[in-house]
């Protein structure tokens, strides 16, 4: 069955009344196997494996994704930021929920975000669930299933990506006052994790085969504020820089507003420090950054990311870009479009807007309409495939280091230091013209190149 999400109104999520129908079992279950699935974004990820990590520990036989659905216990950490991701959220619970109800599963547990937000609505929605979860719960969910939080695997992971790359979350929550966000809400005030943690972190992943660090948190750029009294990011890159084994260091989701300019001067010094930068701005109307409260204008948007490109020649710059907050008007758009084709991001992502009840903004009427939104996000990303097309082109003839992540097809498949694996731009070599190591470092000339994917050849290893 499919049930869909009606809306989330007055703080509730409504749904349609499941109807289960109870069947014999038709297979036998492995007693203390998990299935972890993951929604959301890269945290969760990172969520997960830590959570897999303990259940390791305590005995059990842990999963992720699996596709036998042989588990006997199923654990669904869930996205809430914005309406889509409540959707997938929900028809993963209720598929779950209906294999338990069917025999295919004995427990069902869900924890993350739309948990954490909406708990007691789905207790009441979906029943069928044996417990539900927050984003810091995970002690409790352990002792539900019987096991102990070991506190000596602090910063322990099963790793779910290969194991030549890593997301490395440096802090939880966030303090800032976007009026549109509920990350705060779901995660909590800003949490910096201590320096001298990330670095035995850093270690361990280096020991295991972990060559890049990818550091994500929900703003990497108030890092230290709450232990150190001053903005720490600067000093923590130069800290895992040292860490040997680990040749490229990437930085996720950083706040225009009080940029901490040391980062662009450890990014110039450190050779593994990859010269990438994913900055999410929203917008680019100063009427509608204002009203967003991100404490930023366009003009000194404007500023920050000619600074940043003067003092990191060729840096790859990534954003994200929120369509038809309300009262963006044809002009506001107008505004953001032009800013896009003068800034020529390397890279970039659109949301329509998603209204989200408890934000600042919720207290708007959300006036712009859904087709509407849509129009100018396909407006957006239209722009933007023409701009990824000629900063490609100008990439036929010269030389990168890739690393390469996988197989697939004809192909092998790997990035340039300007790339994040799954989000940017991605570099094939034909499998019947050369053979590359998965995890290992090749230099490639690029040959050929369209809006997205570089095409080249092995010009000699990066031993």
């Amino acid at each position: 069955m499919f049930f869909s999400l009606r809306g989330v109104k007055n703080n509730t999520i409504s749904l349609k009344s499941p109807i289960f129908v109870h069947a014999m079992k038709t297979k036998t279950l492995k007693k203390n196997k998990v299935n972890v699935v993951t929604l959301g974004c890269s945290k969760n990820t990172y969520d997960s494996e830590v959570m897999m990590a303990q259940l390791k520990a305590n005995h059990f036989d842990v999963e992720h994704e699996s596709m036998e659905d042989d588990a006997e216990i199923v654990i669904i950490n869930t996205c809430g930021f914005i309406d889509n991701a409540k959707q997938e959220s929900i028809d993963t619970i209720i598929r779950y929920a209906e294999a338990k109800a069917e025999g295919l599963v004995d427990k069902v547990y869900v924890t993350g975000c739309l948990s954490e937000r909406y708990k007691d609505d789905l207790e009441r929605e979906i029943p069928e669930v044996d417990a539900y979860f927050g984003t810091r719960d995970l002690p409790r969910l352990l002792k539900t299933l019987k096991a102990d939080y070991k506190h000596e695997l602090v910063g322990e992971r099963l790793l779910t990506t290969p194991n030549h790359y890593a997301y490395f979350k440096i802090a939880e929550g966030c303090d800032r006052p976007c009026s549109f966000c509920a990350i705060p809400i779901m995660r909590g005030n800003h949490l910096s994790t201590p320096m001298e943690d990330l670095v035995l972190q850093a270690k361990g992943l280096a020991a295991k085969g972990v060559k890049e660090l990818m550091l994500i948190a929900q703003d990497l750029t108030y890092y230290g504020l709450d232990l150190y009294k001053k903005r720490a990011l600067s000093d923590l890159i130069k800290r895992l820089s040292d860490v040997e084994g680990i040749e490229w260091i990437r930085l996720h989701y950083a706040y225009p507003s009080g940029f901490p300019m040391d980062v662009l001067d450890v990014m110039n010094e450190r050779d593994n420090v990859c010269k990438y930068l994913d900055m999410p701005l929203q917008h680019g109307s100063t009427k509608i950054l204002q009203a967003m409260r991100r404490g930023i204008t366009r003009e000194k948007t404007e500023e920050l990311i000619q600074t940043i490109r003067q003092k990191v020649p060729g840096i790859a710059l990534r954003t994200t870009l929120i369509a038809g907050y309300p009262g963006e008007t044809a002009a506001d758009f107008k505004e953001m479009y032009e800013f896009v084709e003068r800034s020529r991001f390397d890279r970039l992502g659109i949301f329509t807007y998603s209204h989200e009840e408890n934000t600042h903004a919720y207290n708007f009427t959300d006036d712009v309409s859904a087709k509407t939104k849509k129009k100018r996000a396909d407006e957006f990303m239209e722009l933007q495939s023409g701009i990824s097309y000629e900063l490609n082109q100008q990439k036929i003839g010269n030389e990168y280091k890739v690393l390469f992540d996988r197989v697939e097809g004809d192909y092998f498949i790997g990035r340039t230091e300007f790339d994040s694996p799954e989000v940017d731009n991605e570099v094939l070599i034909k499998k019947s013209e050369a053979f590359v190591r998965l995890g290992d470092f090749e230099r490639i000339l690029i040959t050929s190149a369209d809006h997205y994917d570089l095409y080249g050849q092995v010009v000699s290893s990066q031993k």
